[in-house]
């Protein structure tokens, strides 16, 4: 019988001009075929292709009319192949890049796919590389699921046919190096997914982005800034933080300024406007908003569309790197808001990254927040998992953040976040926690902590979940710190109150000394309580215009003097009227009225005094560094605590939460001699009404309240005093 001879017919041509060649590096390039060798390449704007040897130029021959050239010959070409290209441009050379051998390692995608590699930024993404001693762009992405990706550009006219990308095995991660591509080139990814629906989205590694409304990416951007803040990392690494004084200003990059048409102010700009006015101020640590790329501007920043990129809004990557070497030159940390919880529907992002619920979970139940439109990340996805553990990284490595304030974190710990029952599917044991969010949480802080001596975890987290920061080797989930949520509800819910009927609600003061060393805690007035209606501090303050003012400074000294860290967001330091506007600067015109003037001069004494008496905040975290004077006068609404020291030092808080001053009060004191009024927020200097004591007060050895020994004074209406033994 006679065989047949006939060989089965290469599809690969056609599958490459319809864009469905899976595996480019198979039939493009260079290749040993019956007996001598073969070099494809795709040039579908060329009119003649030559390839460039050692004997001269051979001509490759058109065996497609769209574009497909073809060389033979008997003697292998060097590696990697030169072509000359003419078309109606003229004529180039370039380097075939389907002549360059793949540079990923096996190691690294073992650790991408294990959800353990904690520098993917340095392997996906776009990266400047030297290959074979050509300079190029090494381009990588995740899409286990395309059945082709490609890089698409200005350099090859957005055409997904031209620089299809290969694929490592089942790793899902594909490659492709582009030789003599210039750096900063703007690019996408072309991908065609298994239902053959062709998708363009960006680079999820990518480190610049052009400025919105485009979304592409640029080409091997990278850090150039020459940090000089070793002396700050030192110090970093050493400082007892537990003990220390951190008090936060919390900050919009769009608002705290604008330009008086309206534009943004630089990364630049504000580190030469923003770090002089902290330093004045005698804040430790400012925080941003996330500055991590985002389309909206109203978002704020919390829809993330680029997780490993500084907004372009703002300026580059170095003006972002200027504005935090600044701040530590100027000895201010600087905490990044970043957002693992949840990112947007936009179709050019992360949602359904390949045509699949790739980051995000395929069911809505688990994988789509409804009060915010946006999707879920799949914790349990290792290399979801090395995406935001490397986007963490990337921000604390590359730009020296000395910590995370990590968003939301209630909403990934809880299956039935916001969701009513039968929208929410259980854990395997049937509960309601999220067990892969929690393992994450707990990868995030332990390698924070290991990798980035004295960087900070701070969760904003408004339950009752147990130990969020305690240390993962006792059980907890490993924060740093977390927001007092229910502190700062009960005091914004209390000073709201008319004076008249504050004593009914006292216990909104008190309640909180019965949880507040369960955590190490922040104390936060941060930019969700003066927006979206909730009007600013001082317009949640009762009363005529003189009572709002000094409310407000009974407030703002009640934070500073309770135990915890602490935190305001701009605006709160000088009493601004109007609610937050992410579309205007602060009002700092009000600071030309005495009121919010004096609010200002408050808020700088109380800082420096947080910050610069031990007694304030050496034991922020513990119960030894607070005890109760006086709790029980709420029919006066009147309060008074000791905060103490690690050495001994003490002082004594003293506050009327009514408009009704007491002359000769008569004050428990631990200590006898004389005692120092070291602040009172009715100072004239502060806008108030000057009642007052005369700097020095003498305790006698009379027991009051519990205290040894005890002290008139004059204690001003809606206002605090603090004491300090000579």
């Amino acid at each position: 019988m006679k065989k047949n001879t006939r060989s089965t017919p290469d599809t690969r041509a056609e599958s490459l001009l319809e864009g469905r060649l899976h595996d480019p590096f198979g039939y493009l390039g260079l290749h040993k075929e019956q007996g001598g060798y073969v070099l494809r390449s795709f040039n579908p704007y060329a009119d003649e292709v030559w390839l460039e040897t050692e004997a001269g130029s051979e001509p490759l021959q058109r065996i497609r009319p769209e574009g497909l050239f073809e060389w033979r010959g008997k003697a292998e070409p060097k590696r990697p192949c030169r072509l000359r290209i003419k078309s109606h441009e003229g004529e180039r050379e370039v380097y075939d890049p389907y002549t360059f051998a793949p540079q990923i390692s096996s190691f690294d995608l073992h650790l991408f796919n294990e959800g353990r590699l904690h520098q993917g930024y340095r392997v996906l993404g776009s990266h400047p590389a030297q290959v074979d001693g050509v300079i190029g762009v090494r381009f990588a992405v995740w899409a286990p699921n395309a059945e082709r990706v490609s890089v698409v550009g200005e350099f090859n006219r957005w055409d997904g046919r031209v620089n299809p990308m290969s694929v490592h095995g089942s790793s899902g991660v594909w490659e492709l190096f582009l030789p003599e591509l210039t750096t900063g080139a703007l690019y996408r990814y072309e991908i065609r997914n298994t239902t053959g629906n062709l998708l363009v989205k960006i680079d999820p590694y990518a480190h610049e982005f052009e400025v919105r409304p485009g979304n592409a990416a640029r080409a091997g951007a990278k850090l150039s800034h020459l940090w000089k803040d070793t002396g700050w990392l030192d110090k970093r690494a050493k400082l007892d933080w537990l003990h220390a004084p951190m008090n936060i200003y919390e900050i919009h990059a769009g608002s705290w300024k604008r330009h008086p048409d309206g534009r943004f102010y630089s990364y630049r700009e504000l580190a030469d406007q923003l770090v002089p006015y902290l330093q004045d101020m005698a804040y430790t640590h400012v925080e941003l908003l996330p500055v991590s790329e985002h389309p909206l501007d109203e978002s704020w920043g919390y829809q993330c569309t680029g997780y490993f990129a500084a907004s372009s809004r703002f300026g580059s990557p170095d003006d972002l790197a200027y504005f935090i070497d600044t701040c530590h030159q100027a000895d201010i940390g600087v905490l990044l808001d970043w957002v693992p919880a949840h990112f947007p529907q936009d179709s050019f992002a992360l949602a359904r990254y390949d045509g699949t619920a790739l980051y995000e979970h395929e069911d809505p139940r688990l994988g789509f927040h409804q009060d915010w439109g946006t999707h879920i990340f799949n914790f349990g996805r290792n290399e979801v998992k090395s995406f935001l553990l490397s986007s963490a990284h990337y921000w604390l490595s590359e730009f020296h953040f000395d910590g995370l304030r990590v968003d939301a974190v209630a909403s990934m710990l809880y299956l039935d976040y916001s969701r009513k029952q039968g929208e929410w599917i259980p854990n395997k044991y049937g509960g309601r926690e999220n067990l892969d969010a929690m393992a994450f949480l707990r990868e995030l802080n332990i390698m924070v902590h290991d990798s980035f001596p004295g960087a900070l975890t701070v969760a904003e987290e408004s339950t009752s979940w147990p130990a969020v920061s305690r240390p993962v080797y006792l059980g907890g989930l490993g924060f740093s710190m977390k927001w007092n949520m229910g502190w700062m509800n009960d005091t914004l819910s209390f000073i709201q109150h008319d004076p008249i009927y504050r004593r009914y609600h006292f216990n909104q003061l008190t309640f909180g000394q019965l949880y507040a060393y369960s955590e190490n805690f922040v104390l936060p007035f941060s930019h969700d309580e003066v927006v979206h209606g909730k009007s600013s501090l001082l317009g949640k303050m009762p009363g005529d215009a003189w009572q709002k003012f000094a409310n407000l400074r009974l407030l703002l000294a009640y934070q500073a003097a309770s135990p915890g860290k602490k935190l305001n967001f701009m605006g709160n330091e000088l009493g601004q009227g109007h609610e937050w506007r992410s579309s205007w600067e602060v009002d700092w015109w009000q600071l030309g009225q005495s009121y919010h003037q004096g609010i200002q001069n408050l808020s700088r004494d109380l800082n420096r005094l947080y910050r610069d008496l031990p007694a304030l905040h050496g034991l922020d975290f513990e119960q030894e560094g607070f005890g109760w004077i006086d709790c029980q006068d709420a029919d006066r609404s009147l309060m008074s605590f000791q905060r103490r020291g690690r050495n001994g030092e003490v002082v004594v808080v003293v506050m009327n939460f009514t408009p009704v001053p007491h002359h000769n009060f008569r004050q428990g004191l631990p200590l006898g001699g004389a005692w120092r009024e070291i602040l009172n927020s009715d100072s004239q200097y502060y806008g108030g009404g000057n009642v007052g004591n005369g700097g020095e007060l003498y305790a006698e050895e009379m027991p009051w309240m519990g205290q040894s020994h005890s002290a008139r004074f004059e204690l001003p209406p809606l206002a605090c005093i603090i004491l300090q033994p000579v």
